[in-house]
């Protein structure tokens, strides 16, 4: 298959990279590196992406942030962060892939662990992770030409675990290994509409 990875040098990403590069050809999609830059956030450069690479059998995207903090403290400007950063950038890859996916491909988004395992401050990207989740649930039952989607919803990265340190406690780390499973059953699997929980 020929599979566009965005976010693929990102600590998610790379796990679906890994995953799937053995059987597949993967397009690595970057804001400033990988074969392709592209700026998610922006529609035109989703548009520009996809002309750009032509036919594919699978999107994989594995990017967004949102703001932490707590929600008392909170500025709607800094809630819609994780919306505009997160949601919408995925989405769009979704609505503006319609034309470049084959038939019986996949759209494979990835949200989080904050909508069912909240933490202090966690409210935004709970809010993000919750919005991508029912999006694919919703999406699924439209989608045409066999064209599947699901989403990955990993628990932190082991390999991230002192980026976060402090944040996540009490929460497990997950190896990559086990969320590159998870994108690989997403792509490659024939499931749709499914949230492929990692933790």
């Amino acid at each position: 298959m020929k599979i566009i990875v965005i976010g693929a040098n990102g600590a998610v990403g790379k796990t679906a990279v890994d995953a799937l590069a053995p059987r597949h050809e993967i397009i690595k999609v970057g804001r400033n590196s990988g074969d392709i830059q592209a700026d998610i956030e922006d529609i035109d450069s989703i548009r520009a992406m996809y002309r750009q690479v032509g036919k594919v059998d699978a999107v994989v995207s594995a990017v967004g942030h949102g703001h932490f903090g707590a929600v008392d403290a909170m500025t709607s400007e800094q809630f819609m962060k994780g919306i505009n950063h997160k949601v919408l950038p995925q989405v769009n890859l979704v609505l503006e892939g319609f034309d470049y996916i084959n038939d019986g491909g996949s759209f494979t988004l990835t949200s989080g662990v904050l909508n069912r395992d909240p933490i202090p401050g966690g409210s935004c990207a709970a809010a993000a992770n919750g919005a991508l989740d029912g999006f694919v649930l919703g999406a699924a039952v439209d989608m045409p030409r066999g064209i599947r989607i699901n989403c990955v919803s990993p628990e932190v990265l082991e390999v991230s675990r002192e980026k976060y340190d402090g944040f996540f406690r009490g929460h497990v780390h997950v190896s990559n290994e086990a969320v590159g499973l998870a994108y690989s059953k997403a792509v490659e699997g024939c499931l749709t509409g499914r949230i492929f929980i990692v933790d």
